[in-house]
């Protein structure tokens, strides 16, 4: 077993694997509240696979590690940016917004870019009605009175309280589904209340994506090199083994 050709070939196949992570997060780094996808690196042994090489007759080499690549969402927390729109909301701290998406299925999302709909619900850009701690929230779109969003998430119009945001957070936010570019399903987690002590909502402020396309290009430019390395390491490998079996032929 060539210890070397592996390595390499799994080292391409996750700057593959990434190359396709920068091309998803460049496309959504105008979203705002986007969570850019990282590819997490482990080591996994040789000897995890002892079983299926059991047969073999050199074993010398079941101790050499070999990458293993998986996608991750990064959840640190983008820049807040001013809009001075009453109804653009952004949560500072761990937490998500809770929607109503299709089939009545629950989507959680950092995207606060909420408008009155034709039946004066907030929603989001996609028309998914904004959920409160008990339903949704009804504004009128005709009163000039603005709304008034509280840190805590309590909004209010004409002194009239319509409810309070349902900010949620997770145990594990990395097992969350991402369902879109700014949406996520819980999967089999349940959704927990935000600590509002350590989350607070702010109203007139959107959270900017923890990305930019420059970062993005900085780390393709950089992808592309270490994938041209270990493709340059399977072509010597490649020309190293095509000269062994020749001159093992011209022994016979």
């Amino acid at each position: 077993m060539n210890v070397t050709l592996y390595q390499a070939a799994a080292a391409m196949e996750g700057n593959l694997l990434r190359q396709q992570a920068i091309a998803e997060n460049l496309s959504a780094a105008s979203v705002p509240g986007f969570k850019k996808n990282d590819i997490g690196f482990s080591a996994i042994s040789a000897d995890m696979f002892k079983g299926q090489l059991d047969k073999a007759q050199d074993k010398s080499q079941l101790q050499f590690l070999y990458p293993s690549f998986e996608q991750q969402t990064n959840f640190e927390q983008g820049t807040l940016i001013p809009t001075n729109v009453n109804t653009d909301v952004a949560i500072d701290g761990p937490g998500f917004f809770a929607v109503q998406g299709p089939n009545n299925q629950i989507f959680y999302t950092r995207d606060g870019t909420f408008r009155p709909n034709q039946d004066g619900l907030l929603a989001t850009k996609e028309g998914y009605p904004l959920l409160s701690e008990t339903g949704t929230i009804s504004v009128d779109p005709a009163n000039s009175e603005p709304v008034t969003i509280s840190d805590m998430g309590d909004v209010s119009q004409a002194g009239n309280g319509l409810g309070r945001l349902q900010v949620v957070n997770f145990g594990n936010p990395e097992k969350l589904q991402r369902a879109s570019a700014g949406y996520f399903a819980a999967g089999n987690q349940a959704a927990q209340a935000a600590d509002l002590t350590t989350t607070s909502v702010r109203q007139g402020f959107l959270e900017g994506a923890n990305t930019t396309p420059m970062k993005e290009m900085s780390e393709l430019m950089q992808t592309l090199r270490h994938y041209e390395a270990n493709q340059r390491i399977m072509q010597m490998q490649d020309e190293h083994l095509g000269k062994l079996i020749q001159e093992l032929s011209n022994l016979n």
